[in-house]
């Protein structure tokens, strides 16, 4: 039940009636609101109540955790799924009651469109999830025994964008299954511990890591680590694919991974990019993550990587900008120098990738620049892949563009190695879970 008093925590009238109402009756064109719109709100309204609370919403209310019941009765009012729900069950009755005179063709595509309205990062992974769906993999999850894994698994099965593997002690998996209502049957729990699995696994990372010092025993305690074991998994062909991260440090999570499975023909280091969303363009800057102070000959490799990362997830043309702080010899020096020599090997080993350099930032993005002052560049202002001369430059780039530029970023994409494996930002969100899962499952068609 609903109240229209503002001093009451369940005001529904003008938080969340009225804006979603007209939202739905004016993208239809409506000639009126009449009472089968409006019941149409109410149930989407309760119907959306007895959802689960995603996290950026409790984390809008201090991290308070809502649950259906004597204290938790409508959407809270910073619930953007609201939008989600309500417009279009008002759209919908509308369109049904015959007052609608621009009735959509497809509801899916005009919450498509409000979705877009909310979010760049929504409209981009669309494009992801659909992909993803046209052939799910199975993703493995070593942090199988932590709550937003399990909620994410959740809306990855759901949605059918991947089969989830969890790693963790059954028990305590099935527990969180339980309690976020996720279908057993929906996941596969993977027991760390099962001796027979261990010992056949151990063995083989033995075989494989002898060389580097690896004994059998040491082999037996690191297939008790949820990240090795998974990695090995996708190594054996029983997994597609590995998201971990989300409660380690970046280091410990790639570690195993580099151990355990090859790099790319001719790629040497694997990268972290991160895709940047403008609202008229999208940027992927690189490298982000890994290589400290990269040579010419690893610059190279970064510019082909990032440009891969653009393609392969996001059907994106790369062209791609070698940054400095000298525009093509305006000054030279070893910091110069090294940008220009990495964009030579780029040119001589890829030829077909659309690359210039070395060059300063504005000059990669700013059309007029490019114009007026280096009409002969193959980049003409228009570039989308930025690769940055190290780690430092990278770093803060796309950080100062992220928190201060009001752009949405996916990251950081890990790229380079010949497996489907990606790393989480420590203590991200359900959401950004269920968009690197989808990524990893395009990663996982490719190399299938």
């Amino acid at each position: 039940m609903g109240s229209g008093r503002s001093d009451y925590p369940n005001q529904v009238n003008n938080v969340l009636g009225f804006p979603f109402i007209f939202r739905g009756a004016l993208d239809v064109a409506a000639t009126e609101i009449n009472e089968e719109m409006k019941l149409a709100a109410a149930h989407a309204l309760a119907d959306l109540a007895k959802q689960e609370v995603p996290q950026s919403v409790m984390d809008a209310y201090g991290g308070k955790s809502f649950t259906f019941g004597r204290e938790y009765l409508i959407p809270k009012p910073f619930d953007y799924r609201v939008l989600l729900w309500e417009a279009p069950a008002v759209a919908e009755a509308a369109i049904r009651t015959g007052v609608a005179r621009k009735p959509y063709s497809s509801k899916e595509d005009y919450v498509r469109e409000l979705e877009t309205r909310l979010s760049r990062t929504r409209q981009v992974m669309h494009v992801v999830f659909d992909r993803a769906k046209a052939s799910p993999r199975r993703i493995i999850f070593p942090e199988g025994e932590n709550a937003k894994i399990v909620q994410a698994a959740k809306i990855l099965a759901e949605e059918k964008i991947c089969r989830p593997m969890l790693i963790g002690h059954p028990a305590v998996v099935r527990s969180l299954l339980k309690t976020y209502e996720v279908p057993e049957d929906a996941v596969e729990i993977i027991d760390p511990h099962n001796p027979e699995r261990c010992e056949e696994l151990a063995k083989q990372l033995h075989e494989m890591r002898w060389r580097s010092g690896v004994t059998l025993s040491d082999a037996r305690k690191l297939v008790c680590d949820p990240v090795h074991l998974g990695n090995l998994l996708v190594h054996r062909k029983e997994a597609d694919g590995l998201i971990s991260g989300l409660t380690m440090h970046y280091p410990d999570t790639i570690r195993p991974a580099l151990q355990i499975h090859p790099m790319r023909e001719g790629i040497s280091r694997v990268i972290g990019v991160y895709a940047l969303l403008f609202e008229d363009r999208m940027l992927f800057i690189a490298d982000t993550t890994v290589i400290e102070d990269p040579t010419a000959e690893e610059m190279a490799e970064v510019a082909r990587t990032a440009a891969d990362v653009a393609i392969t997830y996001f059907g994106v043309e790369p062209k791609v900008a070698m940054l400095s702080y000298s525009n093509f010899g305006s000054k030279r020096d070893e910091r110069t120098n090294k940008v220009r020599r990495a964009t030579e090997i780029v040119k001589e080993r890829w030829p077909e990738l659309p690359v210039d350099g070395e060059m300063q930032a504005d000059t990669a993005v700013e059309p007029s620049i490019a114009e007026e002052t280096y009409p002969l560049s193959v980049i003409q202002g228009d570039a989308n892949v930025l690769v940055c001369p190290n780690l430092e430059s990278a770093n803060i780039a796309y950080k100062l563009l992220w928190r201060m530029g009001h752009v949405e970023a996916i990251g950081p994409i890990l790229a380079g190695l010949a497996a489907p494996v990606h790393v989480l930002q420590r203590g991200v969100d359900v959401g950004s879970i269920v968009n690197m899962a989808a990524m990893c499952v395009l990663k996982a068609q490719k190399y299938s």
